[in-house]
C-alpha cells in the first residue's frame, strides 16, 4: 500500500516508518521538524518537510495515497495555559486540515495516533460497591499519604480496574483535550465521508530513541536520566500508582496491523502491553539494571495526577490481532541503556 506517514521523524513515527518499510509498504514520510523536538541535522533521508497545517503541501503529496497514518502532534501535558494555542494549532487545526485534504484527494482511510490521556481518570473498583466513579482526591488525604481515590458510596479506598474503550472521555490537560478533539474531528469526518478511522490510544510508550530529559519525556526516560547523572530516581506518592508501559516496537506493529486491517467507520483501540506495572517497580527495574542508586519514594504529589490508568487490551486483539510481545520487565531493563534522542530546544511543546 501507499501510505502517508505524518510525524515520521518523531520517536514513534520513526519506528512506524521502519515497521512499514519492512512490510514492503510504500511510505511517504513528512514532518514539520519543529526545533523544539528535532535537533538540527536529525531528519532521515527521504523525509519531506511539510507541516500538516499546510493544505497546499498536503494536496501535492496525497495523490494515490491509500492510507494516512497520522502521528504528528505536539505532545506532553504542557507547562501552563500559554501552551494551549500550540496544542490547538498543531493537533486540532492540523488534523482538520489533513482530513479536508484527504477528502479532496479521495483518500478514505486514517490511522490516528491517540492516547490514553483521553480517559483522564482510570477505572476504579470498590470491594463493597463494585465499579464506581471515584471521588476526587483531597488535599487532606494526599498530605496524609492516603493516595487512593475513595468510593463515593462507602468512602473506602478503591483499586484499579481495566479501562475499556467505551469509557467516558474526561481530559485533564490541554494535551488531553487536543487528543479528544482529534478523535471527534476524525469521527465526524468518517461519518460525513464514509471513510474509516482507527484511533490507537497509546498507553505509556517507551523504547529506543525516546526523547531525553525534557518536561515532555515519559517518567521512564526521566528516571533513566536521573540514574545517568548519579541521582536516585525520585518516585512520587507511594510508588504504587499503576500504569501500562508498552514498548515502541509494539506500538509500531499495532499501527501496521491497523493499516492492513481496513476496519470500517470510527473505532478506538487501546494499545498497551496488557501487563500493568507500578511506577515504583519501573524505577526499581531501571535502577537495578543500571547498578545505580535505589529509588527514593518521596511522598510528594501533584494534585492533578491520576492515581491509576490500566488498559483493557481485549478489543485490539479481537479487531486487529494485536498483542504486545515485549514484557514491561524485559523491555524496561533493556531501556536502561538504550540510545535516547539528543536534547532539542525546550521553549515550546515538542512533536
Amino acid at each position: 500500500m501507499r501510505i502517508l506517514l505524518t510525524g515520521a521523524a518523531g520517536f514513534i513515527g520513526a519506528h512506524v516508518a521502519s515497521e512499514l518499510r519492512a512490510a514492503k509498504h510504500e511510505v511517504i514520510e513528512i514532518d514539520a521538524l519543529l526545533p523544539s523536538a528535532h535537533p538540527a541535522g536529525t531528519a532521515p533521508d527521504g523525509l519531506q518537510r511539510i507541516d500538516v497545517r499546510d493544505s497546499d503541501g498536503l494536496d501535492d503529496i496525497l495523490t494515490g495515497v491509500d492510507v494516512v497514518c497520522h502521528q504528528a502532534a505536539v505532545v506532553g501535558s504542557g507547562i501552563g495555559p500559554d501552551d494551549a494555542p500550540a496544542y490547538a494549532s498543531h493537533n486540532d487545526f492540523g488534523t482538520a486540515v489533513l482530513l479536508a485534504a484527504m477528502h479532496r484527494a479521495g483518500c478514505e482511510r486514517l490511522v490516528l495516533a491517540s492516547s490514553m490521556v483521553v480517559y483522564g481518570e482510570g477505572r476504579y473498583r470498590c470491594d463493597t460497591c463494585g465499579i464506581v466513579d471515584p471521588l476526587p482526591r483531597t488535599t487532606a488525604d494526599l498530605d496524609a499519604g492516603r493516595f487512593d481515590n475513595r468510593c463515593p458510596i462507602s468512602g473506602d479506598a478503591t483499586s484499579w480496574d481495566l479501562v475499556p474503550e467505551e469509557a467516558a472521555l474526561r481530559p485533564r490537560s490541554t494535551y488531553a483535550a487536543s487528543k479528544v478533539a482529534q478523535e471527534h474531528y476524525a469521527s465526524a469526518w468518517a461519518a460525513a465521508t464514509g471513510g474509516s478511522v482507527t484511533a490507537l490510544r497509546y498507553h505509556n510508550v517507551y523504547g529506543d530513541l525516546m526523547p531525553s530529559d525534557t518536561p515532555y519525556s515519559g517518567v521512564a526516560a526521566m528516571f533513566r536520566s536521573s540514574l545517568a547523572a548519579g541521582r536516585a530516581p525520585a518516585v512520587f506518592e507511594d510508588g504504587a500508582q499503576t500504569r501500562d508501559f508498552v514498548h515502541v516496537q509494539d506500538v509500531a506493529v499495532a499501527n501496521r496491523l491497523a493499516i492492513e486491517a481496513a476496519l470500517g467507520g470510527f473505532e478506538a483501540l487501546n494499545v498497551c502491553s496488557g501487563q500493568p506495572i507500578t511506577i515504583g517497580a519501573v524505577a526499581d527495574i531501571l535502577a537495578k539494571t543500571a547498578a545505580g542508586p535505589a529509588p527514593v519514594v518521596t511522598g510528594q504529589y501533584r494534585p492533578g495526577d491520576v492515581r491509576h490508568v490500566v488498559a483493557d487490551p481485549a478489543r485490539a486483539y479481537a479487531r486487529l490481532g494485536f498483542r504486545a510481545t515485549t514484557r514491561p520487565a524485559d523491555g524496561l531493563a533493556a531501556f536502561a541503556d538504550a540510545p535516547l534522542r539528543a536534547r532539542a530546544a525546550e521553549s515550546s511543546p515538542s512533536v
